[in-house]
């Protein structure tokens, strides 16, 4: 969708939230193939399952159905009978037109949409460092030092959480490699050595873990509503490992979406949300960890010049790869007084990303993503002294001095308590 389009829509969402009525749409946006029918389902399903939340919903999710989205979403409202708001939207899409038909978006170029081969052809790849053992845990290199923290606070329940029990908790790991020819998604090779990495180091944490590979967005969704579902009374923690290519889309709280291998997303924020109280009532309480590693967008960080900048950084070895998907639209604002009250208590839980949102995050097909790979590095080295938080600082300070191009992990980071593994 053009930005105007989308700005259209943002001006008038708290409207359309109010006004527009649902349950009449459905066939009319299928048969315009607006919306597949597993998209529909997840509307229908979104927050409480209201008009309010569908609406809201259905709002959001057409900012990412192309270019001629609104145009279709605008019959669709004239053939349900819903004239006040088509007109509302028709009338002013054509003034927003007259009044600078040559320059679309206020002056500014129209976007390009690119292909992937058209973004980052092979030659122009950047050849960056492989992420061997990170430099930044060796003292001096990165301000770490190698001291580990007094053991008092792993034993003080106010200060820590206590993961005690055997196992300590599920770990569910989505590993999405090869993505149907209609997707217009590449194969993700090297990701399997990130799965198996992930696989073994949560074995050691004491997670029971379970491997689901290639699966649709509609899969994914049944993988973790399953895991949901389960009981887990007798376990302290849960974790959701998820590899797969991503994109920047519409939130209220937790950026980013995942592609099954069908190419549809899956929000970062359904994912989040399916482990919350009402989902995951065994949970609460509880924390419970989500690793992603996918691209939260198209930019490439070039990064800046810093004197303490390591020769061996500037190496180039193999060609890596982005685990992004160009032909996303970018980030969306949300209307704060429509959105307020649909958000949940984010307690107990951390979301570690692989970039920072809007930008790719680098794989090498022959070792793995660089943040995975750090991440099992750092968590071998630390993990038996240290918290999680601390840890994802050694490993957002290793992958931040790698390459050419850049990258920066981080995290949403609601948890209680300090949390340390058990090793």
């Amino acid at each position: 969708m053009n930005e105007a389009d989308r700005l259209l829509l943002r001006r008038y969402r708290v409207r359309l939230v109010g006004e527009l009525q649902v349950a009449s749409l459905w066939d009319a946006l299928l048969s315009r193939e607006l919306f597949t029918p597993d998209m529909i389902e997840d509307i229908q399903r979104a927050g409480s399952g209201s008009r309010r939340d569908q609406a809201r919903q259905l709002i959001l999710d057409l900012e990412t159905r192309g270019s001629q989205a609104l145009p279709l979403f605008i019959s669709c409202l004239e053939d349900t009978g819903q004239d006040t708001l088509a007109s509302l939207l028709k009338t002013s899409r054509q003034a927003a037109k007259q009044d600078d038909p040559s320059k679309p978006s206020q002056g500014k170029l129209a976007p390009v949409v690119l292909g992937p081969e058209e973004l980052w052809p092979a030659k122009l790849r950047p050849e960056v460092l492989r992420p061997e053992v990170p430099r930044a845990v060796d003292a001096g290199s990165g301000g770490f030092t190698d001291v580990c923290p007094q053991d008092r606070a792993k034993g003080n329940a106010d200060l820590a959480y206590v993961l005690n029990a055997d196992p300590c908790g599920h770990c569910l790991i989505i590993n999405n490699v090869n993505f149907c020819r209609e997707s217009g998604l590449r194969a993700r090779t090297g990701s399997n050595i990130d799965c198996e990495r992930m696989r073994r180091r949560f074995h050691l944490l004491q997670f029971v873990v379970e491997v689901k590979c290639d699966l649709t967005a509609k899969q994914m969704v049944q993988a973790l509503m399953q895991l949901a579902r389960q009981d887990h009374s007798a376990l302290d923690c849960c974790m959701v490992v998820i590899l797969s290519h991503g994109c920047q889309a519409s939130h209220l709280q937790f950026p980013g979406a995942v592609y099954g291998t069908d190419g549809c997303p899956v929000s970062v924020e359904r994912i989040v949300n399916t482990f919350n109280g009402t989902g995951c009532p065994s949970l609460r309480g509880k924390p419970k960890l989500f690793f992603i590693q996918a691209c939260g967008g198209e930019q490439k960080d070039h990064g800046f010049e810093v004197e303490s900048t390591s020769p061996e950084d500037k190496t180039p070895s193999s060609d890596p790869e982005a685990d992004a998907t160009p032909f996303q639209e970018g980030p969306r604002s949300i209307d704060e007084p429509d959105a307020v009250s649909s958000l949940p208590t984010p307690s107990d839980i951390l979301v570690s990303y692989s970039t920072f949102p809007g930008f790719v995050s680098w794989r090498d097909p022959k070792s793995g993503s660089w943040y995975i790979e750090t991440l099992d590095s750092i968590f071998e080295q630390w993990a038996h002294c240290e918290d999680l938080q601390t840890l994802l600082l050694r490993v957002a300070n290793a992958v931040s001095v790698k390459g050419i191009y850049k990258q920066m992990p981080g995290c949403f980071n609601f948890l209680r308590k300090k949390l340390f593994f058990k090793t």
